[in-house]
């Protein structure tokens, strides 16, 4: 399958990326290690998991190797239990043998978490696939476009300069990349192109309505329990304009739910009328604070989040805070506020 070149307005004058560069460095190379960033989401898993099997269709060895679980409600799209758990699954001193390290789906050493210091030491050569504005210097060359709705995209568009078909597998996991990370081809990030791209991986074996199912039709009680109290104590502030809420750890032992059960909760705060920007605080297990931004307004969510020390887009990113709950909501509503001025 091929694509159609996406217009100048889409975009937005950004340097191509060098997917024969890419090709050069698959084809000089026989053992793939990869990984994403913690908490994954399906964009990085759906991603991480499309390019291992791209890499195997072209004769390559591929693991998939992640410094933490995969979510609960995400282990549906790694079918074949590929994907391995930094000293659980495999030892760091077994990761020496790859001959490239791929990172996919950031460039942030604060989102790699366990995995830093095996990216930090890999005498190999490293990539980068990612979409994303923020980025880190992690002595990796870069393939990169901020204005790709997804990096499921950028996988997608790399497996057609590399001359591979993709199969029902691939095509799900991308297609759960893609629809995901677009608010379900809602977001201002969707072009006609992201139509068309959804409409090749529908037929190349991807469902929509089972991949659906399985992300918004597959709840657990304990999740609706959870959604039900941080929805209660949502506030709102600037005429309306801004909500925020907050998830501490006492939430999650009352309901019974995990952390993962928090993701994207804060887009559901954006519906109240009114409003053109959200926070949202969660209390990890080890004290830090997960913070997310969402604007649809002249904030720069990838500004804000980068005075924490975060990044993502404009439109969506995020935050690790360690501070007490109290204090760290009151540092981020300011910044927000005067963001939103």
């Amino acid at each position: 399958m091929t694509t159609s070149p996406r217009s100048a307005a889409e975009n937005h004058d950004a340097p191509p990326v060098d997917w024969n560069r890419l090709a050069r460095i698959i084809g000089d190379h026989r053992r793939f290690l990869l990984t994403t960033h913690v908490r994954p989401d399906c964009d990085a898993l759906g991603s991480t998991l499309a390019m291992a099997l791209i890499l195997e269709r072209l004769g390559k060895e591929a693991q998939i190797v992640l410094g933490y679980d995969v979510p609960p409600n995400l282990r549906w799209l790694d079918r074949h239990r590929r994907i391995k758990e930094l000293g659980r699954d495999v030892a760091r001193e077994d990761l020496g043998r790859y001959d490239v390290l791929m990172v996919l789906d950031t460039s942030a050493w604060a989102q790699l978490n366990h995995m830093e210091q095996v990216i930090r030491s890999f005498a190999g050569v490293k990539v980068v696939i990612d979409h994303h504005v923020s980025t880190d210097d992690l002595g990796a060359e870069s393939f990169r476009d901020s204005t790709a709705e997804a990096t499921g995209r950028l996988v997608a568009e790399a497996a057609d300069h590399l001359g591979v078909g993709l199969g029902e597998e691939e095509a799900t996991a991308l297609f759960a990349a893609v629809a995901t990370d677009t608010g379900w081809f809602r977001f201002a990030s969707v072009a006609s192109e992201t139509y068309r791209l959804a409409s090749r991986l529908v037929d190349a074996g991807a469902r929509p309505d089972a991949v659906y199912a399985q992300l918004y039709e597959n709840e657990t009680l304990a999740r609706l329990r959870l959604f039900g109290r941080v929805m209660a104590r949502a506030q709102t502030d600037l005429d309306g304009r801004l909500i925020y809420t907050w998830i501490e750890r006492a939430d999650f032992e009352a309901t019974g739910s995990l952390p993962s059960d928090s993701e994207d909760m804060i887009n559901t705060t954006l519906s109240v009328g009114g409003t053109e920007g959200a926070v949202i605080l969660v209390e990890q297990p080890d004290g830090s604070l997960k913070v997310s931004f969402r604007s649809r307004c002249r904030m720069d969510c990838a500004q804000v989040a980068g005075q924490f020390g975060g990044g993502g887009h404009r439109a969506a990113a995020g935050a690790t805070i360690r501070g007490k709950l109290e204090t760290v909501r009151g540092q981020v509503l300011d910044a927000v506020r005067q963001a939103m001025k």
